[in-house]
Order: structure tokens, then sequence, then C-alpha cells
């Protein structure tokens, strides 16, 4: 009983702190001046959440951080090829519905591509401690690794409350893309700990944000382009799914006939 209030004390504490300071942090940005197109200061209350859940339990967020020890095997270049078949999956059919070509030369950016690629990876991996590095394995502990990872997926997007302020196509659409995206994660990091598992995370999810602010343009609030970025995400993940099934059929010992 000890064990189930501890682990759901500790999953509490996080999004409580992940979800305030997440909200705190964006409504700070406008006043620093730090412009939302290289960083968006939200990224690092995931983090925060972490932060404190160490500073209460030390000795087990060093343990969900650190994971199992890292698997040579594991699919880390696969995981890191997903991200652009997401963007060509959402961005072909988008351009081809709109007969337009929805892309942004990073010239016309205000600021450097390279310091926005760089941001992008650091507020990347602000999110992807909290969210891949620690509940993920934390709700590893009480789950298997897709009901894990489709739960992260929900509570992932569901922090985004700005996109949910949308219509419900467009919210649906973000929503089956982070449970789609997180499940993919999940299954591709769930033997991958330490540094290495962030950076992949990290490098997954700076890859499809990037992706977007080149090639999509559903922050105009449209809602084809981000209905059709689930979908993407969605038929992403399968390939992860089968393989995972096909990974958990093999280990199954053959019983006598």
């Amino acid at each position: 009983m000890q064990t189930r209030q501890r682990w759901r004390a500790q999953a509490w504490v996080y999004l409580a702190v992940a979800f305030v300071a997440a909200g705190a942090l964006g409504a700070v940005q406008p006043a620093i001046g730090i412009p939302t197109e290289v960083v968006q200061l939200t990224q690092f209350g995931p983090a925060l959440g972490v932060a404190v859940a160490a500073l209460l339990w030390p000795s087990r967020t060093r343990a969900l951080l650190a994971g199992s020890p890292a698997d040579t095997a594991s699919p880390g270049l696969p995981l890191l090829f997903t991200a652009p078949l997401i963007i060509l999956f959402s961005a072909l059919p988008y351009a081809l519905f709109t007969h337009a070509a929805h892309a942004t030369d990073p010239r016309t950016l205000h600021h450097s591509f390279g310091l926005i690629a760089l941001a992008q990876l650091v507020g990347a991996c602000g999110e992807e401690i909290g969210w891949r590095c620690f509940l993920q394995p934390l709700l590893r502990t009480r789950f298997g690794p897709l009901t894990a990872s489709a739960v992260v997926g929900v509570v992932w997007g569901l922090w985004h409350v700005q996109v949910l302020a949308q219509s419900p196509a467009y919210a649906a659409g973000f929503l089956l893309g982070t449970v789609a995206m997180s499940v993919v994660l999940g299954l591709a990091l769930d033997r991958i700990g330490g540094p290495r598992r962030l950076l992949l995370a990290g490098g997954f999810h700076t890859l499809v944000n990037l992706g977007m602010l080149l090639f999509m343009d559903e922050e105009t609030g449209r809602a084809m382009p981000m209905l059709l970025f689930g979908l993407a995400c969605a038929v992403a993940a399968v390939p992860w799914v089968r393989r995972r099934r096909g990974v958990a059929a093999a280990t199954i010992p053959a019983t006598a006939g």
C-alpha cells in the first residue's frame, strides 16, 4: 500500500508542478522578451517538476532518470528517422489538399535557424526529462509499456492547455498526435536509460517541432494541418506497436503440445 501511494504521490506532485510552472513561465515570457519562435519557456515546466520530485524523493528520482542499463541494440536511429517521416506524412497530403506548398525558407525567419534549432533542442529536453525520463519510467513500474506511453501522451497533450482552446477538430488532431508520438517514444526508449534516453527523446521532439515550423502552418489555427499531423503520427506509431508485439511474442516460451 505504501509503495502504491508513493508512486501516485510522485506522479501527482510532478504533474502539479509541471502544469503550474508552465503557466507561470508562459505568463512571464513576454516581459522577459524571449521570442517564442526561438523557444517557449513553458517547455521547462516539466523540468521544474522533476526538480521538485528530486528534492522530495532524491534516490527514487535518480533511479528513474538513470533507468535500466543502456541496450546498444535499441532502435535509436529508427526513432530519429520516424520524426521526418511524420512531417512528410503530414506536409505532403496537406500540400495536395490545398494545392499549395506551405514550406518556409529558414532564411526568412526572424532569427538564425541555427539558434532556433539549438534552442528547440534545449527546450525539448526541458520537456522530455519530465515526460519520457521521469513520468514514463514511473508509470512503467505499474503498467505495461503501451499503457504507460498512452497515458503519458494524454497528459502531455492536456498539458498544452492553449491548444485545447482551439476548435474541437484541432484539439482532437493534436491529442491524437501527442498520444501516438508518446507511444513511439515510449516503445522505442523502453530499454534505454540515462543521458542517451534524454538526447534521443529531445532529438525526436526537436525534429518534429522544426519540421512543423518549416513545412506546416498549424499555428494559424486551421484544423486540417493538425488533423493530418495527428493521423501521420498514428500511422508512424503502427510499426512500433507491431514491433513491440513481435518482441513480446518472441519472449514467450514455447509450451509443449
